[in-house]
């Protein structure tokens, strides 16, 4: 506690305060302590930067197809890149816009883009809806195409997480594949399922006897 105490006593004011009260309180200040202020402001400033680029994304953006090579195959470099591609009649895909838009809150650092898919391609099938292109500099790292590779109709966003974790888009804080665990529990629930039919033909059959 006391080397604590100690240490909160050698902090300067300014290094409790944001760029706008070290702006206000210039004045209070002496030359040593104003050269401090300037390295200490141009840390504060530099970390504010990283921040806003790191989090510069954080929405899932509607593109038209014209959009789709400088939004999406010239993105910024190392700069991972969801593309779904979707129809609004196709109700899977409104469940995929749905996930996304909670994972780009989610990975605000990793760029979420959707399209009207017959503004990019044209006569692409609908069995192959929904689409997930991932991209990183330029490449497709990832697909997901269709119903079955994107999940299924009751796929759930941590599943979607996962998937797009798997690829490298996002950093998941998952542990484990989402689904890996309901499929554990269905084939415990299978098993237990099948231990009490045994125990209770073993009985029927005592009972014959």
């Amino acid at each position: 506690m006391v080397l604590r105490l100690q240490k909160e006593a050698m902090v300067k004011p300014y290094e409790k305060m944001t760029l706008a009260q070290l702006k206000e309180a210039e004045d209070d200040f002496d030359e040593e302590d104003m050269k401090a202020i300037e390295t200490y402001r141009e840390k504060r400033l530099q970390e504010w930067k990283a921040l806003k680029k790191k989090q510069k994304f954080g929405e899932l953006k509607e593109i038209a197809g014209n959009q789709y090579v400088n939004e999406v195959t010239n993105a910024e470099k190392d700069v991972w890149v969801i593309m779904h591609l979707y129809r609004s009649s196709i109700p899977m895909c409104l469940l995929v816009n749905q996930h996304l838009s909670l994972l780009a809150r989610k990975f605000p650092e990793t760029k979420f883009v959707k399209a009207i898919v017959n503004s990019c391609i044209q006569h692409y099938h609908d069995n192959c809806l929904p689409t997930i292109f991932v991209y990183k500099n330029g490449q497709i790292e990832g697909k997901f195409i269709g119903i079955i590779e994107c999940g299924g109709t009751n796929l759930k966003v941590q599943e979607l997480e996962w998937k797009l974790a798997e690829v490298g888009a996002i950093q998941t804080d998952l542990e484990e594949n989402p689904k890996k665990a309901i499929a554990d529990m269905m084939v415990s629930s299978i098993r237990n399922a099948s231990v009490y039919d045994d125990s209770d033909s073993a009985n029927s059959d005592n009972d014959a006897k």
